[in-house]
């Protein structure tokens, strides 16, 4: 089962080295992981994606809550509705012949050219994973030579925590 944790750090040097220690010391595996500073100067905020068993997520959270540096866990798995996003940028074998197929691919796929070369395109596409998966299946019968990606970013929904709130419609 894969669990979404959102953390909000001090924004200072080792705390991601002392994060990722955590979870490789006590075995778990990270499928994804992603830091960047927030808007608040010296907070720092992580998304990261864990792979087990339903018994280990609360451990984890207590374990993580115990770090100096840490000022807040949340378990988006956990909390309800949280938004995802992925992104990739994709290099695809792109003949002169074939590029028009490659585009109207990309253009469904609301990818954004980001470079074209004389044998290749490269595409940046985001969106959860589903579309990042389908987006590849689509582009693999062209030929990707290359695909680098990001960790996951999520955050949890404002205002659509509690579904039996009335909304007036």
């Amino acid at each position: 089962m894969l669990n979404t944790f959102s953390i909000t750090s001090e924004d200072s040097p080792g705390v991601l080295v002392r994060v990722a220690s955590l979870f490789y010391r006590r075995g778990y595996n990270i499928e994804s992981i992603s830091e960047d500073r927030t808007h608040k100067k010296g907070l720092a905020h992580f998304t990261i994606m864990v792979e087990g068993e339903e018994q280990i997520f609360d451990q984890i959270q207590k374990q993580l809550e115990k770090l100096i540096e840490i000022i807040e866990v949340k378990n988006l798995s956990k909390e309800g509705k949280f938004v995802d996003r992925w992104l990739l940028l994709m290099k695809i074998n792109a003949p002169l012949d074939m590029r028009p197929h490659i585009l109207q691919t990309a253009q469904v796929f609301r990818c954004r050219v980001v470079d074209l070369g004389t044998d290749a395109i490269t595409v940046e596409v985001t969106g959860d994973m589903g579309k990042i998966d389908a987006c590849k299946e689509a582009f693999r019968p062209y030929g990707i030579i290359e695909t680098a990606g990001s960790g996951q970013i999520a955050m949890s929904r404002s205002g659509f925590h509690d579904d039996n709130i009335a909304t007036g419609f």
